[in-house]
């Protein structure tokens, strides 16, 4: 790999904590390098509160070494190309690399190989110790070996503590290839490698299918070429590359390798998905990144970046949401109202699950975020299967009842309130009129009603009524949102709240009210806040085209980007969850919304590009929109915009650019049209 590549991170030493190393993830395994624990995804153990990712014992929990000799050295390399980690050992006779993956398209699968070379003339053998952490024995599970199979070891077993009284045990049954404590190249031999497999499985014949096909691979010499064939195709779908300073180039292709190691693959629909948490499958233990539970930093922070580039992964993303609806009702139903109330903190059932109660009472926006991404993503897509067939509809009607039930009229102001709620900001509790959770609110209720309309349903006339109705808090004096009712000037604010009333939410205000939010909060937003916040502010001030102050806000980030692997701390001390997906979320949202401008409407994908001066050019690979997938490359004089594929079933709509100049570029599949760079949007075509 070329020096200066900024897709890989190599280092001679690990960093000192171990949390900061990188993690090898597909969406049903993760494991972080070196751990002996890794984790499969939907499978918790413990109740309510407590439940947390079971830890499942890991071989692939081992490190190389070597005996000490003159001119040994080591280094360690994350290619988020290849999706892969490897660990090498160079002495002046051989090198030996440990290379090591979660398999892309085989998700049941993760795989290791040591590979030893020796370098010259001489016939002596040369041993590599293999030191491994791996005990075959979980705190969470009650593991029971198995009889050996095709020359694998077999545990399986179940979790201990159902999530919900009498509610369901996965079991995970897990195959792995025996590891010796050393291997060896013989005198006579200038090369070997050797191939280590583990299959997890919630089944035992699944467990069985992942490693006999793995073992196939492996025979016909493709194991690893499958994976880099499945990952690289996923990469090449939802490419970004930027032309600006080389920090940014990195933590860009850092955010692409841990985000997408996240999402389902293209290819097994079967498998049903179980959400993205802050620090993603690799993490969640009890006691860490937040037990692996699932917030609406899946839904607000992670997902339209996943939506504008892989709409087939953002789909599965909302189903993991359809199916804890049920959970949603019962939260709902317990604190006496009506609709599905999404839980703060999800896990396998969607019943409520944060250890500390004023969250899921009180941190009420949840559940107008889940329905903003599944408005974000009817806009892009058009999906009315999604709402008609599999269970969406039963979702936005229940989200809109929720909050006509959770609304009391004010006589007083002659205007719908919602009281007693945490914000965004959670240093203030027990507040009414949240300015963002009412701004939501209304939200879903005018996607609740719209959607009804494009599906032939009548409209419950008390959802428009809500929606028409709700305060949203605003200082007609200084022109600006207050966070809540009673809220005053320079009160300290935990992270980005009244500011996502201009984005996501797209909340109506003039450019003036914009700035004043900005201005306000900006400098009351704790610094030691966590990490997505700035992104939000450096989106805000690129709207109002003041790319300075964007771009210093942007560079806030980088104190939450860690050395070498570029994994993401929650805050700028290093505490809060590492590998922290929503951190990363919101910096992607930066580049992908903010540098173009790229705004989801109803009837349209508006563009308003604005780069901060070190930044000179843009190009996303694969922008998907009603069917069609287009190439952007957007530089500071042009806009380049291809149209590289449409979908035949269904068929995906003609599209076309219009300017707001009123210019307007038909887009035919495999031509290119460019103009100079200008706001404007891409809509259906009339014609």
């Amino acid at each position: 790999m070329a020096e200066g590549d900024p897709g890989v991170f190599t280092a001679t030493a690990l960093p000192g904590d171990p949390r900061l190393l990188p993690t090898v993830t597909n969406a049903f395994l993760g494991t972080r390098v070196f751990r002996d624990i890794l984790h499969a995804a939907g499978v918790y153990s413990g109740a309510a509160g407590d439940t947390h990712r079971a830890d499942v014992p890991s071989p692939l929990g081992l490190r190389m070494a070597a005996p000490t000799a003159p001119g040994l050295a080591e280094s360690f390399t994350l290619n988020t190309w290849t999706g892969t980690f490897s660990h090498t050992i160079r002495s002046p006779g051989y090198t030996a690399t440990h290379q090591l993956y979660a398999h892309h398209s085989l998700v049941h699968l993760m795989a290791f190989s040591i590979t030893i070379q020796r370098l010259d003339g001489s016939t002596h053998p040369i041993t590599i110790q293999l030191q491994s952490l791996f005990v075959p024995q979980s705190q969470d599970l009650d593991l029971t070996p198995g009889p050996d199979f095709q020359g694998a070891h077999y545990i399986y077993g179940q979790t201990l503590v159902p999530e919900v009284e009498g509610g369901p045990r996965p079991t995970v049954h897990m195959l792995w290839t025996p590891i010796p404590p050393s291997l060896t190249l013989a005198g006579e031999e200038r090369e070997r490698c050797w191939q280590f497999l583990t299959a997890v499985a919630g089944s035992e014949e699944e467990a069985k299918r992942s490693y006999s096909a793995g073992l196939s691979l492996l025979a016909a010499g493709s194991l690893l070429r499958s994976h880099l064939r499945a990952w690289a195709a996923l990469r090449r779908g939802c490419s970004v590359e930027l032309d600006g300073p080389p920090a940014l180039r990195q933590a860009l292709q850092g955010c692409l390798y841990y985000l997408l190691s996240a999402i389902p693959p293209r290819d097994s629909p079967a498998v049903p998905f179980h959400g993205i948490s802050p620090g993603g499958l690799s993490n969640g233990t009890r006691g860490e990144d937040y037990w692996g539970h699932v917030f609406w930093d899946q839904d607000t922070w992670m997902f339209p970046n996943i939506l504008l580039l892989y709409p087939e992964a953002a789909r599965a993303i909302l189903q993991y949401r359809i199916r804890t609806l049920e959970g949603a009702r019962r939260n709902a139903q317990e604190q006496g109202y009506e609709g599905a109330k999404f839980p703060w903190e999800s896990a396998a059932t969607g019943r409520e699950v944060c250890p500390e109660e004023i969250y899921g009472a009180q941190e009420i926006h949840v559940t107008g975020d889940v329905l903003m991404a599944f408005e974000q993503y009817y806009c892009t897509t058009q999906d009315q299967k999604l709402f008609r067939e599999d269970g969406g509809w039963e979702l936005v009607e229940a989200v809109a009842q929720y909050w006509c039930s959770r609304m009391v009229w004010s006589e007083e102001e002659q205007l719908y309130h919602i009281r007693g709620v945490m914000p965004p900001d959670e240093y203030h509790s027990q507040v009414d009129n949240s300015a963002y959770t009412n701004a939501v609110a209304r939200r879903s209720l005018n996607f609740a009603a719209d959607m009804a309309r494009d599906l032939l349903l009548p409209v419950p006339e008390e959802w428009e009524d809500c929606a028409r109705r709700i305060k949203v808090p605003f200082d007609e004096e200084r022109k600006y949102h207050p966070e809540y009712d009673g809220y005053s000037p320079g009160e300290p604010v935990k992270q980005a709240d009244v500011v996502l009333l201009g984005f996501p939410l797209m909340h109506p205000m003039s450019a003036e009210v914009r700035r004043n939010d900005l201005e306000m909060y900006e400098p009351v937003t704790d610094p030691a806040g966590p990490a997505m916040t700035w992104s939000m502010f450096a989106v805000g001030w690129l709207e109002l085209k003041e790319l300075q102050r964007a771009w210093s806000q942007l560079e806030k980030c980088f104190s939450n980007i860690t050395e070498p692997f570029k994994v993401w701390v929650e805050n700028s001390d290093g505490s809060g969850a590492v590998n922290f997906l929503t951190g990363m979320g919101g910096f992607l949202q930066v580049i992908l919304f903010g540098f173009t401008g790229f705004r989801i409407t109803k009837s349209s994908l508006l563009f308003d590009p604005a780069f901060p001066d070190s930044i000179t050019k843009l190009k996303i690979c694969s922008i998907s929109y009603l069917g069609n997938k287009l190439e952007v490359t957007i530089t500071r004089e042009e806009i380049r915009m291809e149209l590289t594929e449409t979908s035949q079933d269904p068929p995906a709509s003609p599209l076309e650019a219009v300017l707001e100049s009123g210019q307007c570029f038909p887009l035919w599949e495999g031509q290119s049209v460019s103009f100079p760079t200008a706001p404007g949007w891409i809509q259906r075509s009339p014609s």
